[in-house]
């Protein structure tokens, strides 16, 4: 009986000891893993507005969607998530447009994620791909194939094609990734629908 209550104390000692441990490493890998998140969200938001310096500030938004919202719901809604909006500024204190953080679910492998920058006339600067869980080597297909056919293009909407793209608004497909493109190009016509309910609000409250 002893050596069970000896025992039992050991293992509660231990235990005990790890949450302290495990504690204060959280604690101290807090800050640094921060740090380490906004630089990325920065880096992206720079990668999508390259062409000069620019601020970028985190948009809030309210509890309650706005009737432009839910329109956007409803439409894109089931397969994309708009993760996080920033307002873009010049250095003269002008608003240039809005870096759109999107995450749409059609891939091939699961959840992808890019950073899109649209100016003020609604033209698409880039996409900047922060997350992929599409098939090895896939991930490197999208930017080095699908990203740059995006860059500088005004359209309404893209569409993809397997023939060769005739005009701005047509993507060529990653060879045999017919999937993994609908995913990339649904979510951009995702995004610059949200650019669009964001004029229709008047942009949005900041922080």
């Amino acid at each position: 009986m002893k050596n069970i209550v000896k025992d039992a104390l050991i293992l509660f000692l231990i235990t005990a000891l790890a949450g302290v441990l495990l504690a204060v490493v959280n604690e101290i890998t807090k800050e640094p893993i921060a740090a380490q998140q906004l630089a990325a969200k920065e880096e992206a938001c720079r990668a999508v507005f390259a062409d000069q310096e620019y601020s970028f500030e985190l948009l809030a938004f309210g509890e309650e969607a706005t009737a432009e919202e839910t329109a956007w719901e409803e439409t894109y809604g089931k397969n994309n998530k708009i993760k996080e909006v920033y307002s873009v500024t010049d250095t003269e204190g002008n608003h240039s447009g809005y870096v759109i953080t999107v995450t749409n679910n059609e891939g091939y492998g699961g959840d992808i994620t890019f950073s899109m920058g649209i100016t003020n006339d609604r033209v698409l600067n880039g996409i900047s791909i922060l997350e992929t869980s599409e098939t090895v080597g896939l991930g490197l297909e999208a930017e080095k194939v699908l990203a740059p056919q995006f860059a500088g293009k005004q359209v309404e909407m893209f569409t993809y094609t397997k023939t060769g793209k005739l005009n701005d608004s047509e993507v060529d497909a990653i060879s045999s990734a017919t999937i993994s493109t609908n995913a990339y190009v649904n979510g951009v016509n995702a995004g610059l629908a949200y650019f669009d309910v964001l004029v229709e609000m008047g942009g949005a409250e900041n922080e």
